[in-house]
C-alpha cells in the first residue's frame, strides 16, 4: 500500500479519536484589538501593495458588500464556502487576532482557535511567504475600518464539512515552508517565483486539481478552473497562437489588455485591476517568471506576423468544417455576428478604444473548451468601476466564432458548458 495513504489512514484514526478535544485544547484567551497607531505607516503601505498582489479584497468582499467583510460565496466541487470577514471587527472579524495568529493562518492553515482552515483559503501558497511580508499584510488589514458582518454558514457535502478531517488532507498534500531562492537564477526571476508560487497563488487557479481538491504538482500551472472559467495553461501548453513575451505578460497583467492576446476577463479582471497599482518591478518579475515557465521562446517577427495574418483572415464557414449540427449553429452565429459584432470585430470596422484584439488571437477562442468564450459572449466585457477599458455587451454565437476565427476543431460540448455558465450566472451551485 502507498506509504502516503498509510500515513493518512493513521492520522485519520488519530483525528477521529480526538475530535472532541481538538478545538478546545487550542482555543486562546481573548485579547484586545491592536491600536492603529501601533503600526508603522511604511509597513502599512507595503502591506497594501502585498494585499493587492494577493487579491485579498476580491475574495473577501461579496458583491455590494463592504471591503474585506467576507461573505463571497465560493463554489467548489464539495459545496459552497463563504469567505471570512477579515476586517478588525472584534466580534465577526479578526480584530482579536495577534500577528502570531495571523502568521499561523497564513503559514500553517490554522485559525486563532486552533481549527484547520479549508484549503479554499490558499495557505498552501501563502506558506511560501516571508514572515515580514505576512506582518505587513497584517498591519494593513488591522488598519482597515472594522465591519460587523456575519458570514453565512458554509454548505459542504459530508465529509467535507468535517473540519478536523482537513488534517488528513494536509498530511497528503500540504508542504509548509518559506520559498527558497534558486541561486542559479536572477533576482528578478526569484522575485517572480516568490510571488507567483506564494502570495499571488497563481497555481490555485492555473493548476489542475485531483478528486480531493489538491493541485496536481506534476502539471503545475498547466491549466485549471476558476469560478467555472477555464484558467489557461501558463506552461508550454498555452493555447496562445502568438507566444507570450515578458513584455506582453506585463502589459496584460498591468493594464488588463494586450494587443496580441486579449482582455483580462472573468476572474482575471480583478487580478489585473489590483496589479495596476503595485510596484512595476513586481509585475515585471511575475511576467519574467511566467515567461520562463512557458518554455517557448518569444516569437520571431516573421512567426508573429504570420500568426497575426492568419488570425486576421475572415474565413468562410464551410459545412465540412464541422458536424452538421455545429455547422448549422456556426452559420446561425454568423448572422448574429454580422448584426451585432462586425461593427467592431469585422473587416474595415471602426476602431473603438482600446481596439479589439483579432479574435483568432484570443485565448478564449483557442481554448480547449468553450466556457470562457461563452462567458464573454453572454456576459460581455465591462471595465472595473471608474476605469476606462474594453467594453463589450453580451451576445451569442460561440460556434461561429470558433469556426470563423480559428483552425481548431469544433467544440463538441457547447450545450453542456452553456448550461454550466448559465447556472453560474444565476448563482446556482
Amino acid at each position: 500500500m502507498n506509504l502516503r495513504m498509510i500515513l493518512a489512514g493513521s492520522m485519520l484514526l488519530s483525528v477521529l479519536s480526538s475530535v472532541g478535544s481538538v478545538d478546545r485544547s487550542l482555543v486562546v484567551a481573548a485579547a484586545a484589538a491592536p491600536e492603529r497607531a501601533l503600526f508603522d505607516a511604511a509597513v502599512v503601505a507595503k502591506g497594501a501593495e502585498l494585499a493587492a498582489i494577493g487579491n485579498c479584497r476580491s475574495c473577501h468582499t461579496k458583491s455590494g458588500g463592504e471591503p474585506f467583510a467576507g461573505g463571497l460565496p465560493l463554489s467548489t466541487p464539495f459545496g459552497t464556502i463563504h469567505s471570512t470577514n477579515i476586517t478588525p471587527d472584534p466580534d465577526t472579524g479578526i480584530g482579536l487576532w495577534s500577528g502570531e495568529d495571523f502568521l499561523r493562518a497564513m503559514h500553517d492553515g490554522v485559525d486563532r482557535a486552533g481549527r484547520h482552515l479549508y484549503p479554499a483559503f490558499p495557505y498552501d501558497h501563502f506558506t511560501r511567504m516571508e514572515a515580514l511580508d505576512v506582518a505587513a499584510i497584517y498591519a494593513f488589514i488591522m488598519t482597515r475600518d472594522p465591519v460587523r458582518a456575519e458570514v453565512p454558514a458554509n454548505r459542504l457535502r459530508p465529509p467535507a464539512g468535517f473540519r478536523p478531517a482537513i488534517a488528513v488532507w494536509k498530511a497528503l498534500y500540504f508542504e509548509p515552508g518559506v520559498y527558497r531562492p534558486d541561486p542559479s537564477k536572477s533576482a528578478t526571476w526569484n522575485r517572480g517565483a516568490y510571488l507567483v508560487e506564494g502570495l499571488a497563488h497563481c497555481g490555485a487557479c492555473h493548476t489542475p486539481r485531483n478528486a480531493l481538491g489538491a493541485e496536481n504538482k506534476r502539471q503545475d500551472l498547466g491549466g485549471g478552473e476558476a469560478e467555472r472559467w477555464h484558467a489557461s495553461s501558463l506552461t508550454e501548453t498555452s493555447p496562445a497562437p502568438v507566444p507570450w513575451s515578458a513584455d506582453a505578460l506585463y502589459d496584460y497583467l498591468r493594464r488588463g489588455h494586450e494587443p496580441r492576446h486579449g482582455v483580462a476577463a472573468g476572474p482575471m479582471a480583478p487580478v489585473a485591476h489590483n496589479l495596476s497599482g503595485v510596484a512595476e518591478d513586481d509585475v515585471r518579475a511575475i511576467a519574467a517568471y511566467i515567461e520562463s515557465r512557458m518554455q517557448r521562446p518569444p516569437a520571431s517577427a516573421a512567426a508573429a506576423n504570420a500568426a497575426l495574418a492568419a488570425a486576421s483572415e475572415r474565413k468562410t464557414v464551410a459545412a465540412s468544417a464541422a458536424t452538421s449540427k455545429s455547422a448549422a449553429a456556426a452559420v446561425g452565429g454568423g448572422e448574429v455576428f454580422a448584426g451585432a459584432c462586425a461593427s467592431c470585430h469585422g473587416a474595415g470596422a471602426a476602431s473603438p478604444s482600446p481596439p479589439p484584439v483579432a479574435l483568432g488571437l484570443t485565448t478564449s477562442i483557442n481554448a480547449p473548451d468553450p466556457r470562457n468564450a461563452i462567458h464573454i459572449v453572454l456576459e460581455g466585457l465591462w471595465p472595473e468601476p471608474g476605469e476606462k477599458g474594453a467594453l463589450m455587451p453580451g451576445f451569442a454565437g460561440v460556434d461561429y466564432l470558433r469556426a470563423r476565427f480559428t483552425d481548431r476543431p469544433a467544440w463538441t460540448d457547447v450545450p453542456e458548458r452553456l448550461s454550466e455558465v448559465r447556472k453560474a450566472m444565476q448563482g446556482e451551485p
